[in-house]
């Protein structure tokens, strides 16, 4: 189980940011840490350890730095082989941590988020030293015993001494190199990949053996076929995915009846483990499912023309200077923003460009054209009056307008369910009040007069775009799709977040929206539809 897949910012918490700083790391002028800067590296994984584990260790510069994450994904991989957490707690358990380096990172972890017994072998002085005191300072040397033993040495000479104890498991973190080319790169790593984001400070014993990875984990399989349930799960971490399936097919060919493998995603790296067992009773963790690497989604962009630029410039109060193409668009887009209660702030972002991050709490551009297209339906649900009374009104009025019926009929919508009472914007009335079966006539008079205020209202208020019409349709079917979707108590607090960007592109606009995270990405797609329709109204009425 991978419960650490996490990008911890040591930015974010006060006290771990402080501690960093004390320790004399580098850091970016954005606040990150700079992961090729040793000391940097050691005061995040010191940071981490003390601050989540309160665990204080010393490691030198010139030995293998690790990382946490990583490092407690091994951890919690091995409690899922053991079967740890549906087990009697109170049981000793056992380990091995082969080479465990100058950090003594898996003891420590092991023995203090589980009180597991560790035996710690260790083949280079400097580590050996280290890994010690730093068991001896966090007063866990009851729990963990870090053994010196000679080169080459694994689990045989190792386990002479205690030959009569059966270990739950052992680990291994073997060194991934052959040669210094394959250190470095030079023969090992795609060309077109891009280069490490770390350094490495591992010794020449840590971070290189004879034939690599690959031999150092069959001879660690050689062994384990001459102790055989001595240990009850044989397990180690791989760097190289192309070093797995060999080392399943040396099991395969050594008769091994069980074994299984994993995989450690931590950001920009991935590890590999396999583990094996002699014992015909233990379950094997399901494999874990393929992850597809899902392709970045293309923006939602639309473009504001040069020509759109200079009528909406024509719109702005008169200035003696004339503002940046980008900076009118970006506040007309503030506008429509705030206009429709979506959350927007400013975020950083690169030269001739800005950049908003929104979040949309309520769905209220389709809100504002549904009352707007109900509008619409209401000035052409009233009732007309007689011909012969309008014809009369016209000759005493001269500033009525007359619209024939054709027209009328042309430009309204389709008819609503004329059953159901909608309220006017006229003397609080409501169309039940003119209904024709009505026992109580309505005035000819009143009639006339709000129909000669229907005639006379706004074009853009009583005229709808098929592109409207179709938009509307959309939103009205994707509303339903979200209701009936998911249970109410599963949704989010908030329809979608994205980012905003508006970038210049010759003598246009680009407006780009970035999908972040939320209930539907058609609800960013109406909505960049809505501010692409509302830029060119703006500018044109």
């Amino acid at each position: 189980m991978e419960i650490e897949k996490f990008g911890r910012s040591c930015g974010g918490g006060a006290p771990a940011a402080i501690s960093i700083r004390r320790k004399g790391s580098q850091q970016h002028s954005s606040g990150g840490l700079n992961f090729k800067d040793p000391c940097a590296v050691r005061a995040l994984t010191c940071t981490l350890l003390k601050e989540d584990f309160g665990l204080t260790i010393d490691i030198p510069l010139e030995r293998l730095i690790p990382t946490v994450p990583l490092r407690l994904n091994y951890i919690h991989w091995v409690e899922d082989l053991i079967s740890y957490h549906d087990s009697d707690k109170t049981a000793l358990w056992r380990g091995i941590d082969i080479g465990t380096g100058a950090s003594c990172i898996y003891p420590l972890l092991g023995a203090t988020l589980n009180g597991w017994y560790f035996l710690a072998t260790e083949v280079d002085d400097i580590c050996f030293n280290y890994a010690k005191k730093n068991v001896e300072q966090n007063n866990l040397a009851d729990l963990i015993k870090v053994v010196k033993v000679p080169q080459k040495t694994l689990l045989m000479d190792a386990l002479k001494e205690e030959s009569e104890i059966i270990y739950d498991f052992c680990m291994c973190n073997p060194p991934f190199f052959a040669n210094q080319l394959e250190a470095k790169g030079v023969n090992s790593r795609n060309a077109h990949r891009p280069p490490p984001s770390s350094i490495n400070t591992g010794g020449i014993t840590e971070i290189m053996a004879e034939g690599g990875e690959l031999e150092f984990v069959k001879r660690i399989i050689h062994d384990s076929l001459q102790l055989k349930e001595r240990i009850r799960w044989y397990s180690c971490m791989l760097g190289k995915k192309c070093s797995l399936a060999p080392l399943k097919e040396e099991l395969r060919l050594q008769g091994v009846p069980k074994f299984a493998h994993t995989e450690f995603y931590q950001g920009r790296t991935m590890r590999w483990a396999l583990a094996w067992s002699f014992y015909n009773d233990v379950i094997i963790p399901n494999p874990p499912k393929k992850r597809k690497l899902e392709k970045p989604r293309k923006p939602m962009v639309f473009t504001v023309l040069e020509s759109t630029i200079k009528l909406l410039i024509t719109k702005l109060p008169s200035s003696s200077e004339i503002p940046e193409s980008i900076a009118v668009i970006t506040d007309f887009l503030k506008k429509i923003l705030i206009d429709l209660k979506v959350q927007h702030k400013i975020v950083p972002c690169g030269k001739e460009e800005e950049s908003l991050f929104l979040t949309a709490v309520e769905n209220s551009w389709v809100h504002i054209r549904r009352k707007k297209r109900e509008r619409t339906r209401q000035l052409r649900e009233l009732p007309r009056a007689p011909d012969d009374f309008l014809q009369l009104n016209k000759q005493e009025s001269p500033l009525q307008t007359e619209v024939s019926k054709e027209d009328q009929i042309s430009n309204d919508p389709p008819a609503p369910n004329e059953s159901a009472p909608v309220t006017l914007g006229v003397s609080g009335m409501t169309l039940a009040s003119f209904n024709p079966d009505s026992s109580a006539p309505a005035s000819p008079i009143h009639s006339a007069t709000i129909a000669e205020e229907n005639m006379s209202s706004k074009p853009e208020e009583a005229q709808c775009t098929e592109e409207d019409e179709q938009d509307l349709t959309d939103d009205i079917n994707h509303s339903s799709k979200e209701s009936t979707s998911a249970p109410q108590c599963c949704r989010l607090p908030f329809l979608f977040k994205c980012v905003l960007n508006v970038k210049k592109e010759n003598s246009d606009v680009v407006v780009e929206m970035h999908w972040i995270e939320g209930q539907n990405r058609d609800l960013m797609n109406q909505l960049c539809t809505y501010l692409r329709n509302q830029i060119s109204r703006l500018a044109t009425s």
